[in-house]
């Protein structure tokens, strides 16, 4: 069965201070790129599919890097969806790239975030972006400098508004006191839950958290609760984890990634499942267990 997201149960949610209203189920491009997010897509063509049927089923958030590939997902964005519908919001992140051996590079400097910026700008034909989440690496990072670039850049109408993206609750504060911030982005399932203070606080804000790695990442949540509950549901595991983020709270935003046109419509599904009370709680002690 195919499922239309613009009917189910999640509903919508509104970025604060702006006029962007999308659905709480959204799209994630990593996984557009090839193996370990590097290099081209193994089945292009199913790629391609992939974003268009996302767009058909009501995907109307589309979250991207141009350090996905690099630049891969974002011209595969680009050449099947451009020009892009009224009401999709692309959102990006600046703050590593990829060397030729395919590591991870961070970097936060002034000049390095503009060039990402510009370089996400000319890869998906846009004269802005939305909304472009800023990347650290932990609370050891300062956050003033970027952010003050980020304000800046915000200032000359590169960017409309501003996220961030592993950080603590520490670094949002202070982002916040340089710019408006809309939305977090960090490492946050059923079996990482060190953020829930700090999603309870951003929800009496109104400010989106949108959970990378919400099924795992590269080590797939395990755990016999998820399974039981999945099997009396007559559903998978990785459902039930999309649909459990989507009750924790009203301000989560789930991007879930694939790059086929099944595992799309399995992630979509989640967003009509509705768990019981007592499914929620034996889902909340597999973080007991992690």
């Amino acid at each position: 069965m195919t499922h239309d997201i613009t009917a189910a149960a999640a509903g919508r949610f509104t970025f604060p201070g702006t006029a962007i209203s999308v659905n709480r189920m959204g799209y994630g491009a990593m996984q557009l790129a090839g193996p370990h997010i590097f290099g081209e897509p193994k089945d292009p063509e199913e790629a391609r599919a992939t974003l268009r049927e996302a767009i058909a089923l009501g995907i109307d958030h589309i979250d991207t890097s141009d350090f996905y590939g690099p630049h891969v997902t974002n011209r595969l964005i680009r050449e099947t969806l451009s020009p892009y519908p009224a009401n999709l919001t692309l959102v990006t992140k600046v703050g590593a790239w990829r060397d030729d051996k395919a590591g991870w590079i961070l970097d936060c400097s002034p000049d390095f975030l503009r060039k990402s910026v510009e370089d996400n700008l000319e890869n998906l034909q846009l004269d802005k972006m939305s909304i472009v989440n800023l990347r650290l690496e932990g609370p050891e990072v300062d956050i003033v400098p970027p952010m003050q670039a980020m304000r800046k850049m915000q200032e000359e109408g590169l960017i409309d508004h501003i996220g961030i993206s592993t950080v603590d609750m520490a670094q949002v504060e202070k982002a916040r006191d340089i710019a408006p911030i809309v939305c977090v982005q960090n490492l946050y399932n059923l079996a990482n839950r060190g953020d829930d203070p700090m999603i309870d606080r951003l929800a009496e804000e109104g400010i989106a958290f949108v959970p990378y790695f919400p099924l795992g990442g590269f080590a797939p949540l395990q755990a016999d609760a998820l399974s039981n509950v999945a099997a009396e549901i007559g559903t998978s595991a990785q459902s039930v984890a999309l649909a459990w983020l989507l009750q924790r709270s009203p301000n989560i935003l789930v991007i879930p990634g694939t790059s086929k046109r099944a595992h799309l419509r399995e992630n979509i599904a989640a967003a009509t499942l509705r768990l019981s009370g007592e499914q929620v709680a034996r889902l909340d002690g597999i973080a007991k267990l992690a």
